[in-house]
């Protein structure tokens, strides 16, 4: 069985995040969601686990960071292509989100990140395979 990752973000309001992330094409997964928490699916193997403030409290003692002054996390996602890159980042400013930063395309790399409704820094890579052979 492939190692999974369930990557766990506290959330001001489950609903609206759900709307949001709906909105960029990703779905949830009903058996792992509730009233606290969804169980958003990026893939087989990706999930993010989308926690009410409270209820995220309850799996730390230290205090949830403060996105509009410190950052947590960069949540990196790949993308099948340049298109694919440039498809989720504007369906994610559309939703509510916002730039992270300017577009990288360097080295056959190409970029755009955003900060979702909660200010989780969000990354989309897509990479040239010709620049990965050398």
């Amino acid at each position: 069985m492939s190692t999974m990752i369930f990557v766990n973000l506290p959330v001001k309001d489950l609903e609206r995040s759900k709307e949001f992330f709906t909105k960029l094409g990703y779905s949830f997964n009903p058996q792992f969601s509730d009233e606290n928490a969804a169980c958003l699916v990026i893939s087989e193997t990706i999930y993010s686990m989308l926690l009410t403030e409270d209820f995220f409290r309850t799996f730390t003692k230290k205090q949830i960071a403060d996105t509009g002054t410190h950052q947590e996390t960069l949540i990196g996602l790949s993308a099948d292509s340049r298109e694919a890159v440039d498809e989720l980042a504007d369906r994610a400013l559309a939703a509510g989100g916002t730039a992270a930063g300017d577009p990288l395309d360097m080295d056959g790399m190409y970029g755009r990140s955003f900060y979702d409704l909660d200010g989780h820094h969000w990354e989309v890579m897509w990479m040239d395979p010709a620049a990965t052979q050398g």
